[in-house]
């Protein structure tokens, strides 16, 4: 797989990276570990080099399980992490955002015991953090960085000011947001400010938490421990309203015989040649149906299709739960 650099940073990664939440959180029951720890490798057989996981994930089991999965590769492999919630200690289960110093520093400690590395590649804020400053947050991985804990310093969700805040105390190498064909937002402000500054994009949910993919429709159900049965943008009614977009992505593939999630990938990776998408899954046939769509080119007629349908498009839903808008940073 060709390989692409994260803004001007010398992190160059796989054109298409591995979202690993899903193998252990949010998305319904946890994957069977072993099995797991297969389809990351088979990642890296298939030239993935860039995998992305999170304290917050499981909690610390999603990290555990990249860890030991990706251990044997060693430096081949880039594994980007996240700290900002503090947890609790006895249920693990995060009780709101914490970036003070002295919590991005017991973060770390525990990411690299779990992951199994002496150095963390990309150290990302997992969310801003109002009660603290971000200069300070953008100090205390600066001094990480020169401690040798970590190599490159990232933002999650973050908006243009805070972006520029703390790329003025420590370089910003990467900023990861969603952005797929129905999440446009960053196309605003987030995608010139990146350009100008030299950071890359990583988009999470390229794939519309799965929906672009086609296989979800209104008569759906989704596990009780599924994040998305609370998500506004997944509704049955709002499932059914924002179906069109899917088709128009079936449309497309039919004539370049692709899938809507390749189509959908392929787009995302177009728009900008420092943007790296992290597709997760549990299986690994959409694994290698999603790594195929780094092969696919779209045209100037396929883009422009695509944009001619989209502008006529609502998409319905917002894309998180009200208890959750408070951490989007504007």
């Amino acid at each position: 797989m060709q390989k692409r650099q994260l803004g001007t940073s010398e992190l160059s990664v796989s054109a298409l990276g591995l979202g690993c939440m899903g193998m252990s959180f949010g998305y319904g029951p946890a994957g069977d570990r072993e099995e797991m720890k297969g389809l990351i490798r088979a990642a890296v057989e298939q030239g993935v080099t860039f995998f992305d996981t999170a304290e917050v994930y499981g909690p610390y089991t999603n990290e555990e399980l990249a860890g030991e999965a990706l251990e044997p590769f060693g430096q081949e492999v880039v594994i980007a992490t996240k700290f900002g919630f503090r947890l609790d200690p006895a249920s693990g289960k995060h009780v709101g955002l914490d970036s003070r110093p002295e919590r991005i520093r017991e973060a770390v400690e525990g990411s690299l015991k779990r992951l199994r590395r002496e150095m963390i590649d990309l150290l990302y804020q997992h969310r801003v953090d109002p009660k603290v400053p971000i200069e300070d947050v953008a100090g205390t991985v600066g001094d990480l960085i020169r401690e040798g804990k970590a190599r490159h310093f990232g933002l999650s969700e973050a908006g243009v000011k805070t972006i520029r805040r703390a790329h003025a105390v420590q370089p910003v190498t990467a900023l990861q947001s969603e952005y797929s064909l129905w999440w446009r937002e960053p196309e605003a402000e987030i995608l010139p400010a990146l350009e100008e500054l030299g950071i890359g994009l990583v988009p999470f949910s390229p794939l519309g938490k799965g929906f672009l993919t086609g296989k979800i429709d209104e008569t759906t159900q989704f596990d009780s421990s599924d994040f998305r049965g609370v998500v506004p943008r997944f509704t049955p009614e709002a499932r059914k309203a924002n179906r069109g977009i899917v088709e128009l992505l079936e449309r497309i593939g039919q004539d370049k015989g692709a899938t809507p999630a390749q189509v959908a990938l392929a787009w995302v990776m177009q728009q900008r040649p420092w943007i790296v998408a992290i597709p997760g899954t549990t299986k690994r046939h959409r694994l290698e149906e999603n790594l195929k769509a780094a092969e696919l080119t779209l045209t100037a007629q396929d883009l422009s299709s695509i944009e001619t349908a989209t502008a006529a498009m609502v998409i319905s839903g917002e894309r998180y739960p009200e208890a959750a808008q408070k951490w989007i940073d504007r």
